[in-house]
């Protein structure tokens, strides 16, 4: 039997489709009344002023490692988390609103923010909605160029960054910033006001708030926000070409939120959030306002100090999650395969006996797990340690920002927790679909949330038709009260064609994204319009779909495939498992520095080879596997800019980087 999760209006293949508990109207708000993001956190603050809600850990002192390399690593030595309560969350809120009201903000203009994932962050964001100041975001990660851009193009007059980003990103960025006047800076360093243009006034944050509690300046009124006022502009770092600003109005945010805390069983006040992601990133900063709105705590943290083996946690150290404990985690696939590859590595430095003691454990769970049960002995026996890496506590996960690996989620799954895979996008707030924590079937991104509906649109240059079977597919539209209102800034340039409105006043948005959508009611992700090049030959391949694939080998950290459509054949850029390729090296007798390793053709012939054998595996076409390779032996991170903040590929940056190694792999037989 079928259990249908949502169900299609017009009882066609195409759609639209809702979630059957919102079938006759999407939902709008969660709270009765409340419409604004100021009102929601109101409403937190009212329910919950005693509790813990923002935590930091207090840094005790920064060592210097030194590598057999010669490169020089900063450690950081961490003690306990410190807590803010709600209230005292909403006295800085409104002391911080009231400074920057002082130092000359205007409702109604915008404000922008570049800095790290920290408390401030979240006291700067809660001032701007209660002021009504439009939030500009932008990723600590953006390349310089784009951060000018967004800048000069949103004209904020104030920016919040911090002392670690002035002295870095934002040195020679400043500059060529025309409308700037205020910069202010979250963080305990000494910031040199000689460094940066004399036409900027600087100030600490502290500062801001200490001017914000001064009788003349506290005692203003002012007006709150109403529901349609823009609340928030997101820069998103697209894989193409410059940067875009997508405009969320307070209810559209509102709204996405509301659907995606209604699929998050039993969220309140005993949980506790690990906030670690990029704040610009809107699957970051709806997860942690829901949690807020919830009553949860929230302990700030980074990918640098999150476990005990993260970078910067000095050896014998606590990462984060193991002092914060936290319960509720979200995560970008890039992490998870980091968490997998960790305790795998863990399990092979392991006694035979007990590698396969483990394995009998992780599949017997796994055969309970797929019937929807679970198995306390084995967690007890098999998974209690594994978990420890993430604090121990830890009751569920969301997957968000990119395709999670079928391999990666059944091992979350079994050794961790119920993981939820989500969809959405910036333009929608964030809110498309969720899957159910009880839903252990791979590759589904769910059934639509409350809030949104789903329409399939046919794509026959793709090859994807309402018509499909065994179901139906076609280019994802999502429609709702979370759709945001177009782009920045960017009528004429027919980028807001995207968005449209039916004749019913809904909101819509095509996503560019293919899925198809199962008898139940979910959605998967099949296809990305933009990933399609058409080979010599005239066949189609989608390189999202090759890289998916290729990615579940151990020895492929990351892969980038590249078509040419005037050849007939794929090349790929590797960036290999260290560990791993350095095993298959010692077996083929080669003995080199990593670098020689990456460079040498016995290791290239070697790593394709294991492609060919994925290929075979995975039932792929002939001319969907690379026939040529190069192997990186730099990782790909959000600073080298060939991924964005999600860890997606930028295909245009990868092209540029790699274009000799194109020009070789293509040309220069």
């Amino acid at each position: 039997i079928v259990v249908r999760l949502a169900r299609s209006l017009s009882g066609r293949p195409e759609g639209p489709y809702r979630a059957v508990e919102r079938a006759d109207a999407l939902v709008t708000q969660d709270f009765e009344g409340v419409d604004t993001l100021d009102k929601l956190f109101v409403h937190a603050v009212k329910r919950f002023s005693q509790a813990s809600c923002l935590g930091t850990r207090e840094v005790l002192s920064e060592e210097e490692d030194k590598q057999p390399n010669g490169k020089i690593f900063k450690k950081l030595v961490l003690g306990d988390y410190s807590w803010m309560t709600y209230e005292e969350v909403s006295q800085a809120v409104e002391s911080f609103g009231s400074g920057l009201a002082a130092l000359g903000q205007q409702p109604h203009n915008t404000i922008a923010i570049f800095c790290e994932t920290r408390a401030e962050w979240m006291i700067t964001a809660q001032a701007c909605f209660r002021r009504n100041f439009p939030l500009v975001t932008m990723y600590a990660t953006l390349g310089e160029d784009a951060v000018a851009y967004g800048l000069n193009q949103c004209g904020a007059t104030h920016l919040i960054t911090s002392t670690e980003l002035l002295r870095t990103k934002l040195k020679n960025v400043l500059s060529a910033v025309s409308g700037l006047q205020h910069v202010i800076y979250a963080g305990s360093d000494e910031v040199c006001h000689a460094d940066y243009p004399q036409s900027l006034a600087m100030h600490s944050m502290q500062e801001v708030m200490e001017l914000g509690t001064k009788p003349e300046n506290c005692e203003q009124h002012y007006e709150r926000p109403t529901a349609s006022d823009l609340a928030v502009v997101m820069y998103t770092s697209g894989s193409t070409g410059k940067p875009k600003g997508v405009k969320m109005q307070h209810n559209n945010l509102i709204a996405g939120m509301a659907g995606q805390c209604e699929r998050i069983p039993g969220l309140g006040s005993q949980d506790t959030y690990i906030a670690y992601l990029p704040l610009a990133h809107v699957l970051e900063l709806t997860a942690e306002i829901s949690c807020v709105s919830y009553g949860c705590r929230l302990g700030y943290s980074s990918p640098h100090t999150l476990t005990d083996q993260s970078s910067k946690i000095k050896s014998g150290g606590k990462g984060d999650c193991s002092v914060l404990k936290p319960t509720l985690i979200a995560a970008v696939p890039e992490i998870m395969d980091r968490i997998c590859k960790n305790v795998n590595g863990k399990l092979r430095e392991m006694s035979v006996i007990q590698r396969t003691l483990f394995k009998v454990g992780y599949n017997y769970k796994l055969q309970k797990v797929s019937q929807g049960a679970d198995s306390p002995v084995c967690n007890m026996l098999f998974f209690k340690r594994v978990n420890l890496l993430l604090g121990g506590c830890v009751r569920l996960m969301l997957s968000g920002g990119a395709p999670l690996s079928a391999s990666t989620q059944r091992f979350m799954n079994v050794c961790f927790c119920p993981v939820a895979v989500g969809y959405g996008l910036t333009e929608t707030c964030g809110a498309g679909t969720i899957s159910e924590f009880s839903d252990y079937s791979t590759g589904r991104v769910g059934a639509p949330l409350i809030c949104s509906e789903i329409k399939l649109r046919d794509w026959p240059e793709g090859g994807y038709t309402s018509q499909d079977k065994p179901h139906p597919r076609g280019e994802i539209l999502i429609g709702g009260p979370n759709v945001a209102m177009g782009y920045y800034e960017s009528e004429g340039e027919g980028e807001n064609d995207n968005f449209w409105v039916d004749e019913a006043g809904q909101r819509w948005f095509c996503t560019g994204d293919v899925g198809e959508v199962h008898p139940d009611g979910c959605l998967q992700i099949v296809d990305r319009k933009k990933d399609l090049v058409k080979l010599q030959a005239g066949e189609y391949v989608s390189l999202g779909k090759v890289e998916a694939a290729l990615k579940n080998s151990p020895l492929i950290d990351n892969i980038c495939v590249y078509a040419s459509s005037d050849q007939n054949y794929l090349i790929s850029f590797v960036v290999p498992n260290q560990k791993q390729l350095t095993e298959l090296a010692k077996k083929n007798g080669v003995e080199e520095e990593w670098e020689e390793l990456c460079n040498h053709t016995k290791m290239e012939e070697e790593v394709l080879k294991v492609i060919k054998e994925i290929a075979v595996t995975s039932k792929m076409e002939r001319f969907e596997v690379p026939q040529k390779i190069r192997l990186s032996s730099e990782a790909w991170t959000p600073e080298t800019g060939l991924v964005t903040d999600a860890f997606k590929l930028k295909r245009k940056e990868l092209k540029n980087h790699y274009i000799k190694d194109i020009e070789r792999l293509y040309g220069a037989q």
